[in-house]
């Protein structure tokens, strides 16, 4: 019992530190994971295990950072930026708009880490250009994105593992979550409109200045830019395939950003020091803690009680199901949750001897990546997203971000329920 109350406090104080700032949450993760160890809770094996379990999600964020750096130097998004506002001509919420579904889309078909890495940039230049605050930008961005992982298995690490968890294969993703997926796109842009269009006032003269320009002219390194397209389309057709060759997603990304750094003579030392390694620390940090906790049997202990609670009711178990899955995601990582969570999915199936539990995965996946909207450190996307924002000059704080995670994960989490109870 004292190794549970040990283990609690030390993942309290750890979050509590987070959500506070005063010290930086790569040094508060790590520092967390490491007094896991240092307390007996975990051994030192025990931690290099979390680490090892969870290395492919670490390595294919690693290889992506590179890819993006490179197609970044080529002035790619900028040129991006210039032609999405250009179709809207310069309209700030029409830019809004088409940017939260074109994120989207891609979330669904790439995965929604890769696609905040590559629209944040798009979007900070576009706000600059318009002299506006890229807050509202980014958070759509993120929004949508973990609203667009939700919708296919390979768009958010938590459905790679539910897929492999539960045996559900792509077909069965999309076809029973994309749907409830746009539904939750529709109202984002709705909310984000009410939210924000009385500050998304753009002069004249700025708007003619966005139609005025020459989205070539962006483009620094033609040669390069042809080059990192083309690798990055074989990335993108490695993750697509991936369930038939079974390479991991992780050697696939590494892979093309070596090849892709060879061939455009990048140098070694400017590559590494663009790639994001707080945010890589800060993900091996909150694995050792999470593992912690699994250790003490904490979440098993939860899901005991969901069944008692339930009382073997498959429809009220759903509802469990999803809503303690966003709830818990929020501080914990969508990722290490899904990790833990998925087992004891298997536990709660066996109470259904005959009947098929589904409902129980869809449950848990709407729950994880949706729930990924409430804070920061709900969803690798976020982390990301933020971590990017900070750089380009644009610090999203703790609060700020939760402010707005509260109110679009609680709707989504609406919308999710009044899905699952209609649809199944």
């Amino acid at each position: 019992m004292h190794h549970l109350l040990i283990a609690v406090l030390i993942f309290t104080v750890s979050f509590i530190l987070i959500v506070s700032e005063k010290i930086p949450a790569v040094w508060t993760a790590m520092l967390g994971g490491m007094l896991m160890v240092l307390t007996g809770i975990i051994d030192e094996h025990m931690a290099f295990e979390a680490l090892f379990e969870n290395l492919e999600i670490v390595f294919l964020l690693f290889g992506m950072m590179i890819i993006v750096n490179v197609l970044s130097d080529t002035g790619i998004f900028q040129w991006f930026a210039i032609k999405i506002a250009q179709v809207v001509k310069g309209d700030p919420f029409g830019i809004i708009a088409l940017l939260a579904l074109v994120t989207t889309i891609f979330s669904a078909f790439l995965d929604n880490v890769t696609t905040i890495l590559l629209m944040v940039p798009v979007s900070i230049f576009i706000a600059d250009q318009l002299e506006l605050d890229p807050l509202p930008f980014i958070m759509t961005e993120v929004f949508s994105a973990n609203i667009g992982g939700s919708a296919t298995l390979i768009g958010d690490p938590p459905n790679l593992i539910i897929a492999s968890a539960s045996g559900l294969g792509f077909n069965s993703f999309l076809i029973n979550l994309a749907p409830v997926s746009m539904i939750n796109l529709v109202l984002l842009i709705l909310i984000m409109y009410l939210l924000f269009c009385r500050k998304m006032k753009v002069s004249r003269d700025l708007k003619a200045k966005i139609l005025d320009m020459k989205p070539s002219r962006s483009l620094k390194n033609k040669k390069d830019l042809i080059k990192a397209l083309a690798i990055f389309s074989l990335v993108i057709f490695g993750f697509l395939t991936d369930n038939l060759f079974h390479k991991g997603l992780a050697v696939i990304s590494v892979s093309g950003a070596m090849l892709l750094s060879i061939i455009t003579y990048s140098d070694p030392h400017k590559s590494l020091i663009k790639v994001e390694w707080d945010t890589l620390f800060f993900f091996m940090g909150l694995f050792i803690l999470v593992k912690g906790i699994e250790e003490v049997k904490l979440i098993e202990i939860i899901g005991e009680k969901i069944i008692n609670l339930t009382q073997g009711n498959m429809a009220l178990m759903e509802m469990f199901i999803l809503w303690f899955s966003a709830i818990s995601t929020s501080f914990m990582g969508n990722v290490p949750y899904t990790v833990t969570f998925s087992k004891i999915i298997h536990v709660l199936s066996s109470n259904f001897p005959g009947l098929s539990v589904d409902t129980f995965w869809w449950a848990l996946s709407l729950g994880a990546c949706l729930g990924g909207n409430i804070t920061i450190v709900a969803s690798a996307a976020n982390i990301v997203a933020v971590s990017a924002s900070g750089k380009a000059g644009r610090k999203i704080s703790f609060s700020e971000f939760l402010k707005y995670g509260v109110l679009i994960g609680t709707l989504s989490m609406i919308v999710s329920s009044v899905y699952l109870i209609i649809r199944y």
